[in-house]
């Protein structure tokens, strides 16, 4: 495609879903508006979420609440939440066609079940309104002069805007394009970056045996985390066995804080798979049953308590023989069958990394950004939406809403300037 030279009121740089909603938003108030992406696809990253259901929202939450959900730099997100929130997204997309559903939790997604619906919706607006579209373009570098960006450079060409938004992602799912190009080129402008490490993302643990259990799910379990002997997070819901180690909601909504503790030292994560008898009620239990079943063999009894898959590791783990007699288990192997149920545990090794993180945390530090502007505290005519700021969320919808807040505050600011 052949790069103009013309100038845009706004040339918008990311084709994600912050980037799309800031073109639409900017080019609905008048502004002339260019989308510049290097995939020759839009949205790739947006076809991924919700396993490809797309989870657009949360709708369960106050603004407060929802901010809450963001840990100490949810503030910053106060007044772009406040002018385009969960209700104003289903509203836009019900207007435009799509209906939504709400799940458990508040998670919100098309009745479609089918994210490219949400980017068709997107890329219809972006035609609606006359967005340029530059696909399939590299950027080599941002010209600036003045303390202002002048151009976007590419080998060949250049386009020239008035006003420029970056919302480039983050580094995870790096196949999708999200490079961490945007990082370079706004600390070339002077921005601090926030170091980026992966956040939503799965657990790799020491050990062999959580790979025998690859592929299973549990649900209603308690996951617990602890360093030094101190439980530091916690979280009840759905996980996962990988090959790796675990994954699943629970996992990756403490993986973030995970990262942190690892970098302090040794990390335990424990599974509660009983949540609802406490040790006491579940001794109880155990006792009656070794009693009233007396005759049973030990791996008989096991699927009583467990998933089939995770009865041969059990097994193991408890050292006791699998045709042992319930009658011949003594107190001491008691105790030990209750302490795999209440405290099933994994040292950490490391996080998966970015090729299988959701998101990213850290990015454009928030103290040089206006946060209700979305407008850069260090160039002028520069604005930020997305995954590029230092602001994530837990899953559940939360990641989205954010691109469609400042992806909306940008668009409106950077048209109104």
């Amino acid at each position: 495609m052949k790069t103009t030279n013309k100038q845009f009121d706004v040339a918008v740089i990311g084709a994600g879903p912050a980037g799309m909603m800031a073109a639409i938003r900017a080019a609905k108030l008048g502004a002339s508006v260019v989308l510049i992406e290097k995939n020759r696809l839009f949205g790739k990253k947006l076809l991924m979420t919700g396993k490809g259901r797309c989870n657009i929202t949360n709708a369960k939450y106050s603004d407060q609440d929802f901010i809450s959900k963001l840990g100490k730099n949810g503030k910053f997100l106060f007044s772009s939440l406040n002018n385009f929130g969960p209700k104003d997204v289903t509203t836009f997309f019900k207007q435009n066609g799509l209906e939504t559903k709400t799940e458990r939790g508040g998670r919100v997604f098309p009745v479609s079940n089918n994210a490219n619906d949400v980017v068709d919706v997107l890329r219809n607006n972006l035609q609606k309104f006359n967005v340029e579209i530059k696909s399939g373009k590299k950027i080599k570098e941002l010209s600036t002069k003045d303390e202002k960006i002048e151009s976007v450079n590419f080998a060949k060409g250049k386009i020239c805007a008035k006003n420029f938004i970056i919302c480039t992602g983050g580094k995870s799912y790096s196949s999708t394009g999200s490079t961490g190009d945007g990082y370079e080129w706004t600390n070339k402008l002077g921005h601090t970056i926030i170091p980026p490490s992966p956040a939503l993302v799965p657990l790799v643990t020491k050990g062999s045996w959580a790979k025998q259990l690859q592929g299973l799910s549990l649900k209603n379990v308690q996951l617990n985390v602890f360093q030094d002997n101190k439980k530091r997070q916690s979280r009840f819901g759905e996980m996962l066995f990988t090959h790796q180690g675990i994954s699943g909601p629970i996992v990756l909504d403490v993986s973030k804080e995970i990262g942190k503790l690892l970098r302090k030292g040794k990390v335990l994560v424990k599974i509660d798979l009983k949540p609802a008898l406490d040790w006491t009620k579940l001794d109880k239990r155990l006792q009656r049953d070794l009693e009233t079943e007396a005759k049973k063999d030990f791996k008989n009894y096991l699927p009583s308590l467990l998933p089939k898959k995770m009865i041969d590791v059990f097994i193991k783990l408890s050292q006791i023989k699998p045709d042992k007699k319930l009658h011949s288990i003594d107190k001491t192997e008691r105790k030990k069958i209750a302490h795999l149920l209440k405290e099933l545990t994994f040292e950490v090794k490391e996080l998966a990394g970015f090729d299988q993180a959701i998101i990213t945390s850290g990015g454009v530090d928030l103290r040089e950004v206006d946060s209700k502007t979305m407008r850069s505290r260090k160039i002028e005519n520069l604005f930020f939406a997305g995954e590029i700021l230092d602001l994530d969320g837990p899953t559940g919808g939360f990641n989205l809403q954010i691109c469609w807040s400042t992806g909306f505050a940008a668009g409106t600011n950077a048209a109104e300037k």
